[in-house]
């Protein structure tokens, strides 16, 4: 696939489109006020792969927040504002390396001159995020309703209103909650702008819809070379949403690193608990860094095929299974012993 050439938008250091690699985001689920619970966070978030992190700030004390929270993680640090335009001031001047706001809800145009002064002084780049939920009367009247026409108007007039006062540092997001409707307007404002786009699909749901919804959307925009940053946005523990983006991204070959674990659906000839060692497998293994391939399969069917195609197979049978590494079985074992002697077996391939 090519990826459409977008420019570069520089985050504390961390380019965004480009040649550069797609970025792998989230958002904190804690309040900002609350440093050492937002810390935690940020960095189990950073140790299973986000590269930027958006925290809200919705009053003073938040944005007073976020000089000590910077100081203590590794990734740059996103603010996310709406409605008082004070509030992006204070949160640059203390530390803000990004500030997403919508600049239609944070007041006059002297205010949005105020922002991007602020940003312009201190180097800060702004996303400019809008939202099928969050689009003018004007517009939902001009186009009948919420459609990916409007979604893109309300942004591209938005952007202008930056440009206005020569502010270019610019990412642009456009989310909705439906599928649809995302990839449309996404591949709507990719033709009119070269500005780095972040891509998801809003409120997706829980673990299982919005995994599925998330895939749909941002897979098909991916693959349609569109999209410089992404996230997973998931009703639920916010490491779970860079597992599922690791997903997506090693599924288009946007990302070649990192643990591949291939395991069957089962079936009746299924002998040992699979679910309970693929799930254990996938746990242990999703942290790791390195390139490796590895196949979890309940059978003697697939298994041994699956498993010698792999750098390290698991191939079940009744109650044992067997250990297939580079293609060569080297053990037999009994079925609780088998999680075990996998995790000896792949601490050698490190």
């Amino acid at each position: 696939m090519e990826r459409k050439k977008t420019r570069v938008v520089s985050v504390a250091g961390l380019n965004i489109g480009g040649d550069n690699p797609v970025v792998i985001q989230s958002m904190c689920n804690t309040r900002t006020e609350d440093v050492e619970a937002t810390v935690s966070q940020i960095l189990k978030l950073e140790e299973a792969g986000c590269e930027l992190i958006r925290v809200t700030v919705p009053t003073e004390e938040a944005a007073h927040a976020l000089s000590e929270i910077k100081s203590r993680i590794h990734i740059p640090l996103v603010a996310d504002i709406h409605f008082d335009y004070r509030l992006a001031i204070l949160a640059i001047e203390n530390g803000a390396d990004k500030i997403r706001i919508n600049p239609g809800n944070i007041g006059s145009e002297d205010r949005v001159k105020a922002v991007v002064e602020k940003a312009k002084e201190y180097n800060v780049p702004i996303r400019v995020g809008v939202n099928s939920g969050s689009l003018e009367r004007e517009l939902l009247m001009k186009y009948g309703g919420v459609t990916a026409e409007a979604i893109v108007e309300s942004a591209m007039n938005k952007v202008k209103m930056l440009e206005k006062y020569d502010f270019n540092d610019i990412v642009i997001s456009i989310k909705s909650s439906d599928v649809l409707m995302t990839i449309k307007s996404y591949e709507l404002i990719s033709e009119m702008t070269d500005y780095p786009l972040h891509v998801g699909v809003t409120e997706s749901g829980s673990v299982t819809t919005g995994n599925i919804k998330s895939a749909i959307g941002i897979g098909t925009l991916l693959y349609e070379g569109i999209g410089d940053t992404i996230r997973v946005s998931l009703t639920d523990d916010p490491v779970e949403e860079i597992y599922s983006a690791k997903t997506i991204l090693k599924a288009l070959g946007l990302r070649n690193a990192g643990v591949e674990v291939v395991s069957c659906p089962t079936c009746g000839r299924t002998a040992i608990d699979l679910f309970s060692l693929a799930k254990k497998v996938e746990d242990y293994t999703r942290n790791f860094e390195q390139n490796i391939k590895v196949a979890v399969m309940g059978c003697v069917v697939n298994g041994p095929g699956e498993g010698r195609n792999a750098d390290l197979g698991i191939c079940g049978g009744k109650g044992e299974g067997l250990i297939i590494k580079k293609g060569e079985v080297i053990a037999k074992v009994p079925e609780e012993e088998l999680f075990e002697r996998f995790k000896e077996e792949f601490s050698k391939l490190l």
